[in-house]
């Protein structure tokens, strides 16, 4: 199994999977031709992949779900509370190409098994996804406001993961966002704080986790070496192997990380 973060952040998500038999896409959070383009950045062409995830209906996840699906005739998948809150932002969608996708299940793709979860995020019904490939996993956990008990249980020793350090919660109490979207992303409902992410990190990541990209950084509210230096300081100081066992990779808004195997 290889994947690439395309893009990660506030402004658009995507990511990439690849197996023998599926070249799969997880969220259209750009636009077309924003991904066409870092698709082809890490030598891949978009015309190729086969199937859409999607996670919700937030722009920043499904802006050309549409799109893709009209001009590649991609298999889109989304359980049933995402495509009714979606439907009518994507514009027309041939229902051959419409798939439901139920939270907290397990589909068989061939050579992939992909495994449901739902969150807690404020959004009609979101879930997010593990990738199941030849004995590896890959997990991608973003738009969250907290992690369960339920979910850690879903998502614990997988071989990577992509997982959200959204903001630094200084930068936010203090940043321009009014005081209710403050409340918002501080909420249950909102998003992962960097040292929230650190502290899932520190329930879930075992002995075969591999890679961990830090995921859907904020522009306003976070810095990428804030960010790092939070994570891998409260790793370190509860003795992860930051850098020896495992690494840390930092994601863009607009640039694909490289192609790597999980």
């Amino acid at each position: 199994m290889q994947i690439s973060v395309l893009a990660s952040g506030s402004t658009g998500n995507v990511t990439y999977i690849e197996t023998p038999q599926h070249k799969i896409l997880l969220d259209a959070g750009l636009s077309g031709k924003k991904i066409a383009g870092l698709m082809s950045s890490i030598g891949r062409d978009l015309s190729d992949v086969d199937t859409l995830l999607v996670t919700h209906e937030h722009s920043d996840h499904r802006q050309s779900v549409g799109v893709l699906a009209r001009k590649y005739g991609l298999s889109v998948y989304a359980n049933e509370g995402t495509w009714n809150a979606m439907n009518s932002r994507i514009g027309k969608v041939s229902d051959d190409q419409k798939n439901i996708f139920p939270p907290d299940t397990v589909m068989d793709f061939g050579d992939i098994d992909i495994e449901s979860f739902s969150v807690s995020h404020d959004a009609a019904e979101p879930q997010f996804y593990v990738f199941h490939h030849r004995n590896k996993s890959f997990v991608v956990l973003t738009d969250t406001g907290y992690v369960s008990d339920r979910m850690e249980g879903v998502i614990k020793d997988a071989d990577g993961y992509l997982l959200e350090c959204n903001h630094d919660i200084e930068m936010l109490e203090n940043g321009e966002y009014s005081w209710p979207l403050k409340q918002r992303i501080l909420g249950d409902q909102g998003h992962l704080s960097n040292e929230d992410g650190a502290n899932t990190m520190l329930d879930v990541i075992g002995h075969r986790t591999k890679k961990v990209f830090l995921g859907h950084r904020s522009q306003h509210n976070n810095m990428k070496s804030l960010c790092h230096l939070t994570v891998a300081s409260i790793l370190a100081d509860h003795d992860m192997g930051v850098g020896q066992d495992f690494k840390l990779y930092d994601t863009e808004p607009e640039q694909a990380s490289p192609l790597m195997i999980i």
